[in-house]
C-alpha cells in the first residue's frame, strides 16, 4: 500500500500527473499518518460499517477506512485526482468512487443502495469553505449512525457548544437537533500540505435513534432558532418580533411569559428543549 502521507513518495506522483493543489477547492492534504488512522479508529469504523467518505483527496483517510470497513463509497468532485487515487487506493475491492458533487446526490438513496446490511456512517476531511453545507446535508439525510468530520477548530467548538457560551449559535442548535457531538482531538496545521493558517479538529456526531425533542413543527422550530440568534445579546423578544412580525410584539411577549422565561431572556441562553417549547407555543398561536 502506497504511503500517501509521505511527501517524498507523493510529490513525484502528483508531479507525474501534473496535479496542483486548488485553493478554490480548499485542498489541504494530510501528511501525518496518525491523523487518518485515528479518525478511522475513533469513528468506530469496523467490518460492520458502510462508510460514505466526502472528498477523499489523495486518499489518506480512504486507505484507513477501506482497511477497516465492510464497504467505503467515496464521493470526489475533482476528476484530476482519478489517476492519483487509482495509484493510492486502487487495490481495495471494498471501495467505490463516485465522481460527482455530494450536494447533488440523493444521500439517503445512495446510502440505501451502497450499504445494504451495514451500519451507515459518514467520514470526511471537509474543505473549510464548504463545511456547513456538507455537514448540513449529511445530518439532514438522517440515515447515518454517526458523522465524523475534520473541520476548522472554531467550527468544531461551535458544533459542540453549550447554551449561553460565546460559541453557541444557530448552527450549534441545528447540529445538536440531529446528533450528540463530541470533539475527539485537534489536528495542528503542520499535519497538512499546504499548511492552513488555522488548527483543525475532528468531531464526531452520534445521531439519535429516536428524536429526543418534542417539536410540533420543524419549520417553525428552525425559524424560531434563526430569529432568536439574529440579534445576539439583545432580548429574545426583539429577535422574535423581527422573525415573526405577523404575530406582533405583544403576542410574542405573552408567549415568552407562557413558556416561563424571564422577559429579559436572551435567545443564545436557551437549550434545544427550551427552543422546542417556545416554537411549539408560537406554532399554536399561529394556528389560531
Amino acid at each position: 500500500m502506497l504511503d500517501v502521507c509521505d511527501i517524498q513518495i507523493m510529490k513525484p506522483l502528483l508531479a507525474e500527473h501534473g496535479f496542483h493543489f486548488s485553493k478554490a477547492k480548499g485542498q489541504n492534504f494530510l501528511i501525518a499518518r496518525w491523523v487518518p488512522e485515528r479518525i478511522a479508529e475513533e469513528a468506530g469504523v469496523d467490518a460492520t460499517a458502510g462508510v460514505l467518505e466526502i472528498g477523499p483527496g489523495i486518499g489518506p483517510l480512504t486507505q484507513q477506512l477501506a482497511l477497516r470497513a465492510g464497504k467505503v463509497c467515496a464521493v470526489e468532485l475533482d476528476k484530476r485526482l482519478e489517476p492519483i487515487l487509482a495509484a493510492t487506493v486502487g487495490e481495495f475491492s471494498n471501495l467505490e468512487i463516485i465522481w460527482d458533487d455530494v450536494l447533488k446526490q440523493n444521500i439517503p438513496q445512495l446510502v440505501a443502495e451502497k450499504f445494504p446490511g451495514l451500519r451507515p456512517m459518514a467520514c470526511a476531511n471537509l474543505p473549510y469553505y464548504i463545511t456547513s453545507p456538507i455537514l448540513s446535508a449529511l445530518l439532514e439525510a438522517e440515515c447515518f449512525q454517526a458523522v465524523t468530520v475534520m473541520v476548522q477548530k472554531e467550527v468544531a467548538l461551535r458544533i459542540a457548544a453549550k447554551p449561553g457560551t460565546a460559541d453557541y449559535s444557530a448552527f450549534t442548535v441545528f447540529c445538536q437537533y440531529y446528533a450528540q457531538p463530541e470533539i475527539l482531538f485537534d489536528v495542528p496545521a503542520h499535519c497538512f500540505l499546504p499548511q492552513p493558517k488555522v488548527t483543525s479538529a475532528v468531531v464526531t456526531l452520534k445521531t439519535y435513534e429516536h428524536c429526543p425533542w418534542d417539536i410540533a413543527d420543524k419549520t417553525t422550530f428552525f425559524r424560531t432558532v434563526k430569529a432568536s440568534f439574529a440579534m445576539r445579546r439583545k432580548k429574545l423578544l426583539n429577535g422574535l418580533a423581527a422573525g415573526f412580525s405577523e404575530l406582533g410584539k405583544e403576542a410574542l411577549a405573552e408567549i415568552i411569559a407562557e413558556c416561563g422565561f424571564d422577559e429579559n431572556v436572551r435567545g443564545e441562553t436557551l437549550s434545544i428543549a427550551q427552543f422546542a417549547s417556545l416554537s411549539n407555543a408560537i406554532y399554536r398561536r399561529k394556528a389560531k
